[in-house]
């Protein structure tokens, strides 16, 4: 399966291109963006960072269906890259993202984790997600619990900022079913 063109009511989550990479090159390297990253992105970010990650990583996963990889862009400003989210067939990690921060506290990452969780559960039909993250890194653990996920582990990781307790949260398929059941009622 594609990565497919999402809606939601205020953005388009359209398929990563490499033409994407002079916006996130932009907006990518900022400490406020990385600090909770895994500490395999590096830093400080390289020049041709946006570049190398699409061509090298993240097309060629798209292309085999391993990872889906999606811009963030606002409905009304549909040329304007918010942030990315992400799609991952990976043992422990299933979905990223990061928000440029000019557009964070305006709910614009759980609007596009809901479009991107049912992609994930109806589409693939995947039977769980687990998602890691910094402890640290508070505005994404209220994301994982407005979501209905459960931390399942806390184990040592290692972030862009350094070590840090890394957390995985997790939501069934069957959890997820339920849970848009009750507010479909």
């Amino acid at each position: 399966m594609e990565s497919p063109t999402l809606h939601t009511a205020r953005l388009i989550l359209a398929p990563l291109l490499l033409t994407d990479a002079p916006v996130i090159q932009q907006l990518f390297p900022q400490w406020d963006v990385v600090q909770y990253l895994d500490s395999h992105v590096p830093w400080p970010y390289p020049d041709d960072g946006a570049l190398t990650y699409p061509r090298d990583v993240a097309l060629p996963a798209m292309a085999e269906r391993r990872e889906w990889h999606w811009t963030l862009r606002l409905t009304a400003e549909p040329a304007r890259v918010i942030g990315c989210i992400s799609l991952h067939d990976q043992l422990k990690n299933h979905r990223g993202f990061w928000l440029a921060p000019q557009w964070r506290g305006q709910g614009y990452i759980q609007e596009a984790c809901k479009v991107v969780n049912a992609f994930w559960f109806e589409t693939l039909q995947r039977p769980v997600m687990q998602v890691p993250k910094a402890a640290g890194n508070e505005a994404s653990r209220r994301i994982s619990q407005r979501e209905g996920m459960r931390l399942i582990e806390r184990r040592d990781g290692h972030f862009v900022s350094g070590p840090m307790v890394q957390e995985l949260w997790e939501l069934t398929r069957g959890e997820w079913l339920s849970m848009q059941t009750r507010t479909s009622k």
